[in-house]
């Protein structure tokens, strides 16, 4: 929680505002209880009148003064805590998208969800309290226990039993409420999880007819977090009734004995009652330092979160001094890269070597498992290879910006995602100034045209959330025009072809031809149909290269590419 505290610069002013409103609070409410004592032992035992007028109109004073403090360090202290929150939320975004993938599995995306929502949401919340009490609250205790000392010092001798009963239940709560409040932390964002991927795969649910088991797992998790939820308000719902009790007692024992030394003429009547306002004081402070203590081991959890967030440091950044390219315009180069997976017994790819120049269609065949995805995501740089280099324009891809050689690259995933918005919206998102012409041309090469004009709007129909209202082929088509608006040096489609029928998969491949014409193309496809046309022709197996070649050159030399093409072609075909 300390460590978040730094980022709080920024609002040091409004924040030394609240600490000074809070101490002025404080201190006058350490006195309006010296007042009351002067009007009962003075005016009131004197029968002036006018005394009582004079002090009580201060009292009132006072009273105001106290107020207009306290309304104006809650509303700083609301504005920091919210201003701290969207700063810290800003900061978790913005450290969350320089992850790489490797980060991202690390943490979970229903985590990172929940850190950025729920955990700050503490940390807001605790801060404001924090604020108003953090001064308050131990001035008002030691404040009231050195004015109740002031007025009668043998009559304090009760706090001597009081104040450890108190500090040790609240220290004893504190130990055992931490460990709770972070295994409900991680219980939230198992719920979470459950919630999202019952809800983004509800067809799938639905499809299997597994409601049941998802309801199930909805329960278990529910059940979890409600059951750590109840121990923790078990153990925080006996601090209030011990601090009651012991208020209480002590208030007994205060009138008992101050009535003993009131009738023994060793103390006043006016002393007794500012004794024990100031008994009151110190007893409501140490149950606000208390409702600290119940919300604090909640928010060091989640700062604890936050933090471990804003710590890790992304595997994958720019280098110190950053190159640029100066050679030929969309030439990648793999020379000898190796690559394994965090934790895998054995590389994903090994020993990867070839080239692809602009106006080249490279294509990648392979079965399942070869490494063709994996080989394709090393060339924006989502993860860092073990071995060997990438070159992108004579370049290595680790010492340009990740700006700049994402800026170079057009990429279709494999699965194509959209966002909520409207068709044009989703193509600009690989150019966000594109011309409404550079959108419809885009969209036209894509085969997207068709779909797009039979729909409502049109190019401004809405895309629902997860691009529910298109079908698979709409969605790739859509994202293949998202690539082609942005003009880029490379273009690569990973398998983004493959919900497509054969019809629109030759026009597609056609368009595609003129509209890449300057550009290196990489393909990444299951269908020999597909990758047949191409310039160079890449054959995975087992993470290493089979062969290379064209289509007729594999047919002859390449054992692996003979066995794909004959399990989809015929033998006319073929010929």
């Amino acid at each position: 929680m300390i460590k978040l505290l730094r980022f709080l610069k920024p609002f040091a002013w409004s924040v030394a505002a609240v600490l000074v409103l809070v101490l002025l609070q404080s201190l006058a409410d350490l006195y309006l209880p010296t007042l009351m004592s002067d009007i009962v032992d003075i005016g009131i035992v004197n029968g002036d009148n006018q005394y009582v007028l004079r002090i009580g109109g201060l009292m009132l004073l006072f009273a105001a003064g106290s107020a207009l403090c306290m309304i104006t360090a809650s509303f700083l202290s609301s504005r920091v805590a919210t201003g701290l929150g969207r700063n810290l939320r800003s900061m978790v975004f913005s450290r969350v998208e320089s992850y790489s993938l490797h980060e991202f599995d690390q943490l979970g995306t229903a985590s990172l969800i929940t850190r950025t929502t729920n955990d700050i949401t503490q940390i807001q919340q605790v801060l404001v309290v924090m604020m108003r009490m953090m001064v308050s609250a131990p001035m008002m205790s030691i404040g009231g226990i050195i004015m109740a000392v002031s007025k009668d010092a043998v009559l304090s001798l009760v706090f001597v039993v009081v104040l450890p009963v108190l500090a040790g239940t609240i220290l004893l709560i504190f130990r055992k409420g931490v460990p709770l409040f972070k295994a409900m932390q991680v219980n939230l964002d198992k719920l979470n999880r459950v919630v999202r991927e019952g809800l983004t795969g509800i067809r799938v649910v639905r499809a299997f007819n597994r409601l049941d088991h998802e309801r199930e797992r909805f329960l278990a998790a529910n059940s979890d977090l409600t059951g750590t939820a109840i121990k923790v308000n078990k153990l925080m719902a006996v601090l209030m009734p011990v601090m009651m009790l012991v208020m209480n007692l002590s208030t007994i024992a205060i009138v008992w004995f101050g009535g003993i030394r009131v009738d023994h003429g060793d103390m006043q009547v006016g002393d007794m009652m500012a004794f024990l306002q100031y008994a009151m004081q110190i007893m409501f402070s140490l149950i606000m330092i208390s409702f600290m203590f119940i919300m604090l081991p909640r928010a060091e959890a989640s700062a604890v979160r936050i933090n471990e967030v804003l710590d890790i440091v992304p595997e994958i950044k720019d280098a110190e001094k950053v190159k640029h390219a100066a050679g030929q315009r969309g030439f990648v180069e793999f020379k000898n890269v190796t690559f394994s997976y965090p934790g895998a017994e054995q590389p994903a790819i090994s020993n990867i070597s070839f080239t692809a120049g602009p106006g080249e269609v490279t294509a990648i065949i392979g079965g399942t498992g070869s490494g063709k995805s994996t080989l394709i995501n090393l060339i924006p740089r989502f993860y860092d290879i073990d071995r060997g280099s990438i070159l992108i324009d004579g370049v290595d891809v680790r010492e340009m910006s990740q700006a700049g050689l994402r800026a170079k690259i057009g990429l279709v995933p494999q699965n194509a995602v959209l966002f909520t918005g409207t068709i044009a919206d989703n193509i600009r998102y690989g150019k966000e100034d594109a011309a409404d012409e550079e959108v419809r041309r885009a969209a036209e090469t894509a085969q997207a045209t068709e779909f797009i004009t039979g729909m409502k709007d049109g190019f401004d129909s809405v895309i629902a959330q997860g691009g529910t209202n298109v079908s698979g082929g709409q969605k790739q088509r859509l994202a293949i025009a998202r690539a082609l608006v942005r003009r880029p040096e490379i273009y690569v489609f990973d398998d983004a072809l493959s919900a497509l029928d054969y019809k629109t998969d030759a026009r597609l491949r056609a368009a595609l031809r003129k509209e890449t014409a300057d550009a290196a193309v990489l393909i990444v496809a299951q269908r020999v149909s597909t990758v047949m046309g191409a310039d160079r022709i890449i054959v995975m197996e087992e993470g290493k290269i089979a062969g290379i070649g064209s289509h007729r050159e594999l047919l002859d030399t390449c054992e692996v590419y003979r066995e794909i093409v004959f399990s989809q072609l015929s033998g006319e075909e073929i010929a």
